[in-house]
């Protein structure tokens, strides 16, 4: 007897969940870590550098890139170095706006990003939103005004930066999903750490700020590790379970950061910021249930097409 759709689309491997939420964890911790280092008077580009040359050398590990050359062949150079630009720009602009703001305001901003992925997906993939989810993204806009509060004293160039981060974000992601057909999946995680390393390594000079202890020190080699191991954590999870499937499980990260900003920085977002945090989470949600309506409603012809339909977030 064979398994019904609806079934079928229940069925989430309680691993795949599991990654994700260590995921999260992770992720929570790299940007605490990371808003300790900026408070401390350490240059955000320079962690960012940082960050990204431990990741490069656990990846390199990871993927045993002595004897792996598929982490090193690339279709397409240029494009390879363009996505690790904008995955380095998400970053170093997310480190800047902790800066000033909260680890909830960051991270509410930043739950923007399937909305405007969708809306992207369009004009860069073809990928049309109905209009069902265009509502949903306009609703999240509602939500990022609601935190941001533009032309009010609330508003702050954290806020600029913390939009900045997201819009990189979304473009990283964008060619991630163009190139991941023609390239692998090692290179593509190799380059996208390879890339800022190199590009930025000028800037280190400058830049550059010893520690003031041991303690500093631990923390800024942990943030490779909280990186790239959260998002090798991703990729385990994706290969067991859908895009869809899974992306409400991120969002539980808000609780992970409110949690992380009350007892490191003694900060509680105030009542606008929860009221934007939850309607930007209820419109991804909404853009998740509509995905996952397309799955049910196409799983009688199931085929390539109807699984890359189902990504679309």
């Amino acid at each position: 007897m064979t398994s019904s759709p609806a079934t079928s689309e229940q069925a989430t491997p309680a691993s795949a969940i599991l990654f994700v939420f260590c995921a999260g964890v992770l992720f929570s911790c790299l940007d605490t870590s990371a808003k300790y280092l900026v408070l401390s008077g350490m240059d955000p580009a320079f962690v960012s550098w940082v960050r990204f040359a431990t990741h490069l050398v656990l990846v390199f590990l990871l993927f045993r890139g002595w004897s792996n050359p598929a982490m090193f062949r690339v279709k397409n150079l240029p494009l390879q170095v363009l996505r690790g630009v904008f995955l380095f720009g998400s970053t170093i602009f997310n480190f800047m706006a902790l800066r000033s703001l909260q680890l909830a305001e960051t991270m509410s901003i930043y739950f923007f990003a399937p909305m405007v992925i969708t809306a992207l997906a369009g004009p860069l993939l073809g990928e049309w939103a109905g209009w069902r989810r265009w509502m949903a993204i306009l609703a999240g806009l509602v939500g990022v005004i609601v935190i941001t509060r533009p032309g009010f004293v609330t508003f702050q160039i954290g806020h600029l930066y913390a939009l900045c981060s997201t819009v990189s974000y979304c473009l990283y992601v964008i060619m991630t999903r163009s190139m991941s057909a023609k390239e692998s999946p090692e290179s593509l995680i190799f380059y996208s750490a390879l890339a800022p390393v190199v590009l930025m390594a000028p800037a280190v000079p400058y830049t550059a700020s010893m520690p003031p202890d041991l303690f500093h020190g631990a923390i800024l080699l942990a943030l490779g590790f909280f990186g790239g191991f959260g998002h090798w954590l991703l990729i385990k999870a994706y290969k067991q379970a859908t895009t869809t499937a899974l992306a409400p499980y991120p969002y539980l990260q808000m609780v992970w950061m409110i949690t992380a900003g009350y007892l490191v920085f003694d900060q509680f977002p105030d009542k606008w910021t929860l009221v934007g945090a939850g309607i930007i989470v209820a419109s991804g949600l909404y853009i998740v249930h509509r995905e996952h309506r397309l799955r049910l409603k196409n799983r009688t012809v199931p085929n390539a097409e109807d699984e890359d339909l189902a990504k679309k977030l």
